[in-house]
């Protein structure tokens, strides 16, 4: 790995429709090339404190679906290396899943999370390999995401 380190962050609110898996973010690994994800944060606009926690999980997936093209951010502008990365924000069509989620959790549409993995415990994606964001919530609530990873 070069060490370069990329955010990927949605450049607006993703619309949630109510209980409808969305894909918020997905990274495409290049081929011949490890992502190491370092980051992942959602954060959520909901109203009601007895609004019921929705599904966010980090989950690898076989087909791309249809995004909108997401523009990627080194974490240091300065680095000459060109991101190699693709990614895509706000899914109109879901690609397929695996069954191998990564990682997931409960989630209040009030709140957020943002997690940071420990050193040498975080998440990898195989080169050519693909990772979504994706969030399942019962009722319609906004999120913006972000992920953090290494080339």
């Amino acid at each position: 790995m070069a060490g370069l380190r990329v955010t990927a962050e949605n450049t607006a609110n993703v619309a949630l429709s109510a209980a409808t898996a969305k894909t918020v973010i997905q990274l495409n690994a290049p081929a011949n090339q490890r992502l190491k994800i370092q980051r992942v944060g959602v954060f959520f606009d909901g109203a009601s404190t007895t609004a019921v926690p929705g599904d966010v999980q980090l989950v690898r997936k076989t087909t791309a679906g249809t995004g909108t093209a997401l523009t990627l951010t080194k974490q240091t502008s300065a680095d000459s290396e060109t991101i190699q990365t693709g990614a895509t924000e706000n899914h109109t069509a879901e690609g397929t899943n695996t069954t191998d989620i990564i990682d997931q959790w409960k989630v209040h549409p009030q709140q957020g999370l943002d997690l940071t993995y420990a050193f040498g415990q975080e998440k990898m994606i195989v080169g050519g390999g693909r990772l979504a964001l994706v969030c399942n919530f019962p009722a319609a609530v906004n999120v913006r995401a972000k992920i953090d990873f290494e080339e």
